[in-house]
């Protein structure tokens, strides 16, 4: 006779088969090489480096508009976002749809390529 799954084991088994930004599957060294090639232009990762974006030293974790010394757009500052890789996700695949209003228009279109950078984001917390 097999035994039914519990309840607690369909839930778990829910949100892991429901959200890859979940699983934090992203692999840093890989966002390294995607963040320098497509992000660092505008960006840098040293506290307090801004470029034409803000750091994004220390980003994870965040609230949106709030690194200093850096002229946000009125629409970041309001978006009152507390950066996580859910939000990274989808802000990094469409930022103008995700902050309307929004300075940054350039977008990361792959789920891989998002994955990898804030997996590497994650590592530059402060």
């Amino acid at each position: 006779m097999k035994s039914l799954p519990t309840k607690t084991g369909l839930v778990l088994v829910k949100i892991l088969m429901g959200s890859s930004v979940a699983l934090g599957a992203g692999d840093p060294e890989a966002g390294k090489t995607v963040f320098a090639a497509h992000c660092a232009v505008c960006h840098a990762t040293a506290p307090g480096e801004n470029k034409i974006g803000p750091s994004l030293a220390g980003i994870v974790g965040s609230k949106s508009g709030t690194v200093p010394a850096f002229n946000f757009s009125a629409a970041m500052k309001d978006a009152n976002v507390t950066w996580d890789d859910a939000d990274l996700n989808k802000f990094l695949a469409n930022p103008v749809d995700f902050v309307h209003g929004t300075k940054m228009f350039v977008n990361l279109p792959s789920e891989t390529d998002r994955q990898n950078v804030i997996a590497y984001l994650n590592t530059l917390k402060k």
